[in-house]
């Protein structure tokens, strides 16, 4: 709930109103998945995920800081900013509801990630005393970091969904702070987890089946 009254306060101070539809729903959407969430994952992986364990690494929580910076309060403060000054051109109605929708179905992939990777954490770790393994079934079996790729496609599309073309910016750079997160959460998985390194032999792709 915490969260949502800060996503509220960044689009609705920034953009002087409360009176922006597409805001409104897309905060709908957020806590509609918040609330998924709590009820179809486990307790133990809701308090991984809401925990910074011992020995978390300083470079892995910079990097998701990072990225989560540009992705939630910087984006959309863009937003609203964009949508108060009128800065970009106008998007169609229709264009927006796309946006929104693809924005959903991205967060939808990211749900079905966690439910099906138990060690689905908020850091960068090799889980040894919940008894960590490789994970090769639901989205894992077609590509290896579904659980970026949903917020990552859904981030992207959400600018265009508020109506702004200028909240790419920081959006974009957000998706590059997790794309070298990948690059060190793959490294880190590589030298420490049994079985990794031939789940990639297996599963190729990172992102995007036949493009990353």
């Amino acid at each position: 709930m915490g969260f949502g009254v800060v996503l509220a306060l960044a689009l609705f101070a920034s953009a002087g109103t409360l009176s922006w539809p597409m805001a409104w729903a897309v905060l709908v959407l957020y806590m509609a998945f918040s609330i998924a969430g709590f009820m179809v994952l486990p307790p133990d992986l809701i308090a991984e995920r809401s925990s910074f364990p011992a020995g978390s690494k300083p470079a892995d929580l910079l990097i998701a800081g990072l990225a989560f910076l540009f992705l939630f309060p910087v984006s959309l403060v863009v937003c609203g900013l964009d949508a108060r000054f009128h800065g970009s051109p106008s998007i169609p109605l229709r264009a927006q509801v796309t946006a929104l929708v693809v924005f959903a179905l991205g967060y939808g992939l990211s749900l079905w990630a966690a439910r099906s990777n138990r060690f689905f954490s908020a850091v960068v770790r090799v889980q040894r005393e919940r008894g960590h393994q490789v994970v090769a079934t639901g989205p894992y079996a077609y590509i290896r970091h579904p659980g970026y790729a949903g917020p990552m496609l859904g981030h992207l599309l959400l600018p265009i969904a508020l109506g702004s073309l200028w909240g790419l910016v920081p959006a974009a750079l957000g998706c590059a702070f997790l794309a070298l997160r990948i690059g060190y959460e793959e490294r880190l998985l590589d030298g420490e987890l049994p079985g990794y390194s031939e789940y990639v032999h297996r599963v190729r792709w990172r992102l995007v089946p036949r493009v990353w």
